[in-house]
């Protein structure tokens, strides 16, 4: 089990919360997806055997929010 926090720009309301938490949780092999909004972070455990960073990174950009 890998556990990683993302600095995640664009995020400024519960809707954004929503967005990211559910995309990212919709992924095989995503345990737990936590925003921290007010820090502009994401905690995300996964099974890197099932999903990779990069899944997990293209899923929150493609929901309109810049990994950085």
């Amino acid at each position: 089990m890998e556990q990683t926090t993302l600095n995640v720009q664009g995020m400024s309301c519960g809707h954004c919360v929503k967005a990211v938490e559910g995309s990212v949780g919709e992924l095989g092999g995503v345990h737990s997806v936590k925003v921290h909004l007010e820090d502009n972070k994401v905690d995300v455990k996964y099974d890197a055997a099932k999903v990779t960073l990069d899944q997990i990174k293209e899923t929150i950009d493609d929901q309109g929010y810049d990994v950085v």
